[in-house]
């Protein structure tokens, strides 16, 4: 599943123009994007509400998640569904240079047990340092 056009049909949604280039844009970037890169590399091709109401269908549908960082902007990274029961609990990495945050989907988060009274709704790990690229 490697195309944008694969990806929609897997996950049974409606193809349109905003929802292809969207995908293209996070398999070409292989990083988590902001709703203001999607506009920003879409050049205006699609205005901000169809982002967005993309973006929001794509989360909804488990095709996306949503990536702790912290700039404050709430980033995307497209779900990796090679494995059956896929996770979001998993570690981001942002370079501190370039500022790229990515999904390192092989580490795992650790176990955590909450004090009685407490209940998991997420876990988020987010480790800055500097990216193979720009080392």
């Amino acid at each position: 599943m490697n195309s944008a056009l694969s990806i929609l049909k897997h996950h049974k949604l409606r193809i349109t123009d905003c929802r292809l280039e969207i995908i293209r844009e996070f398999l070409s970037k292989q990083v988590a994007l902001a709703h203001s890169d999607l506009e920003e590399s879409l050049n205006s091709q699609f205005d901000r509400v169809t982002i967005y109401r993309t973006l929001k269908t794509f989360l909804d549908q488990d095709l996306v998640h949503k990536v702790l960082d912290d700039s404050g902007a709430t980033k995307y990274a497209l779900c990796s569904h090679e494995e059956a029961d896929h996770n979001h609990e998993h570690v981001h990495f942002k370079c501190e240079k370039c500022g790229e945050t990515t999904c390192l989907d092989a580490i795992a988060l650790p176990k955590i047990s909450l004090p009685k009274g407490f209940k998991k709704q997420e876990m988020n790990l987010l480790i800055q340092g500097t990216c193979s690229k720009c080392s």
